[in-house]
């Protein structure tokens, strides 16, 4: 199989993107010690942060004792709440790395956000970071909508299973989720080098939650590998086209559809993993964040604007 052409398949601004990335977090940063990898990730993302949109403040509380910061915006509205649940390989990152991140979903959804700082590895193994955003989960009131990136949607998508039928979850959003796919087929192989995230990497952190051992058929750890996707909530998966996994995202709708739920997946044309960062910079990652913020908003308002998917 011939290699993507990545030059034709991402454009320039994207580039440009990668570039900047690339300056403040190298491409072998993986390779170093969890010390150095959070402090190198921080910086990167402090380089990139956006501010907050007029109007949005935030505070940080404890939920269920884990530490959370909740965003509200001027025009927020008593509704559902959106859960966000941050990437970074349950290695870095917390409530800075995406802070503009949900700032701007609290601002264009109008919606009450709650950001989950929860416990990392390998000091923490799992099910840490599960249980804290469970709990968080949990302990909210009201209706919710979860969302996360990377990481992050591998946490909300374990929830959604782990809570199945669940009322109050009235819908996931899954942005280029790490789901637990077949590492041997399909866009692992396709885009294994692929920039910004690569097979290695995924290896690399597939296992950091356990000690270095990888675990199989455990759903709180790898959605993808439940035996039932009944009865989950409508979801929403976007895939990177230019990313190791992004056929987690595919595989994962299909799934739930296989199952009778409603679930559909978009493939954002020439993205890499990481682009929630290019949101204000690159047109591409620009227009996929509407869409995000249109999903959660449509399914705090329980509908599926989607129509009836074969």
């Amino acid at each position: 199989m011939p290699a993507p052409d990545y030059q034709k398949l991402i454009d320039a601004d994207t580039w440009g993107f990668i570039r900047e990335t690339e300056a403040a977090y190298p491409v072998d940063t993986a390779s170093l010690t969890i010390a150095d990898q959070r402090r190198i990730y921080d910086a990167m993302c402090a380089k990139f942060h956006r501010g907050y949109p007029a109007g949005v403040v935030a505070k940080d509380h404890l939920i269920a004792g884990v530490p959370c910061r909740i965003y509200a915006g001027a025009i927020s509205q008593p509704g559902p709440t959106v859960v966000y649940l941050h990437g970074g390989g349950h290695v870095v990152g917390g409530l800075h790395s995406h802070d503009d991140v949900c700032a701007d979903i609290c601002a264009a959804t109008g919606l009450q956000v709650v950001a989950v700082g929860y416990r990392l590895s390998p000091e923490h193994q799992h099910s840490a970071a599960f249980d804290d955003a469970c709990a968080v989960v949990r302990a909210l009131p009201g209706k919710l909508v979860l969302a996360g990136d990377s990481a992050g949607g591998n946490l909300a998508a374990a929830i959604s299973h782990a809570l199945r039928g669940d009322a109050r979850i009235l819908g996931q959003v899954l942005i280029y989720p790490g789901l637990g796919g077949d590492r041997s087929k399909g866009s692992y192989l396709t885009h294994a080098f692929a920039p910004m995230l690569t097979l290695a990497d995924v290896e690399f952190y597939a296992g950091i939650r356990h000690g270095g051992t990888e675990v199989q058929g455990d759903p709180t750890v790898a959605p993808l590998q439940d035996n039932d996707f009944s009865d989950l909530p409508p979801t929403v998966a976007i895939a990177a086209e230019c990313d190791p996994l992004a056929d987690d995202a595919l595989d994962y709708a299909n799934a739930i559809r296989a199952a009778g739920g409603n679930a559909i997946a978009f493939t954002a044309p020439g993205m890499v993993h990481g682009y929630l960062r290019a949101r204000a910079t690159v047109p591409r990652a620009a227009a996929s964040f509407t869409d995000i913020c249109n999903a959660i908003s449509a399914l705090a308002k329980g509908a599926w604007p989607y129509g009836e998917i074969k």
